[in-house]
């Protein structure tokens, strides 16, 4: 953006004063900014829905990521199913960023640090959650590689409560190569790398493997 944090800190003040909300609670933005600065308020203000997508597009297109630093309370976008020429689902690159970021740009599984492998899976399916407390919620996240995403939502493998990998049973009997030992089997009692904030929901968890059979 062409700002340093502190300059950005400063006009997201400026933008505060315009808010009625925080003037509601008694909380007062800088009282010095620039006449540019209502323009844009009153432009997006009246648009949050053209503003919400302009963000997305430009955290989708950036590789940007969340330091370990930032704010653990975050405000969590909801998510719902966008309609363009597709659908697209809102609020999927601050997943994307959130969860990663909390796994350190690294599969809990594997420990492929490559991020562009990398994928933010859902514990509780996209379309079972509720779309303004746990889509895009990241402790409803994990941060896995393509495969295993994959294997993932298709119960190859699972997690429990504590954090260890279960491997189906169904799968084992099915699947007896070494292919299947070196990419499943031999993580089945390992506990996951755990991220550095955002645990993953142990609710989320038991709703997952509820939905599971053979393990």
């Amino acid at each position: 953006m062409g700002r340093n944090p502190s300059a950005l800190s400063m006009k997201m003040c400026n933008f505060g004063r315009f808010d009625p909300e925080l003037s509601s609670r008694g909380v007062k933005g800088l009282q010095h900014g620039s006449k540019l600065d209502q323009a844009i308020w009153d432009e997006f203000h009246q648009d949050m829905e053209r503003l919400y997508n302009e963000a997305e597009r430009a955290v989708a297109s950036s590789d940007i990521l969340l330091t370990s630093d930032e704010q653990t309370e975050l405000i969590i976008p909801e998510g719902v199913n966008v309609e363009t020429r597709g659908s697209s689902r809102r609020g999927q690159a601050f997943f994307r960023s959130t969860v990663l970021s909390a796994y350190n740009n690294t599969c809990c599984i594997t420990g492929i640090d490559i991020p562009k492998l990398l994928q933010a899976s859902h514990i509780k399916s996209w379309s079972a959650s509720d779309p303004a407390t746990e889509r895009n919620n990241p402790t409803n996240g994990l941060c896995l590689n393509y495969l295993h995403h994959r294997a993932f939502d298709e119960g190859i493998f699972t997690i429990d409560t504590d954090y260890n990998i279960l491997i189906s049973k169904a799968a084992k009997e099915k699947y007896s190569s070494d292919v299947f030992y070196d990419f499943f089997e031999k993580y089945e009692g390992k506990r996951i790398a755990l991220p550095g904030k955002f645990l993953p929901s142990k609710e989320m968890i038991e709703y997952h493997n509820s939905k599971l059979v053979n393990y």
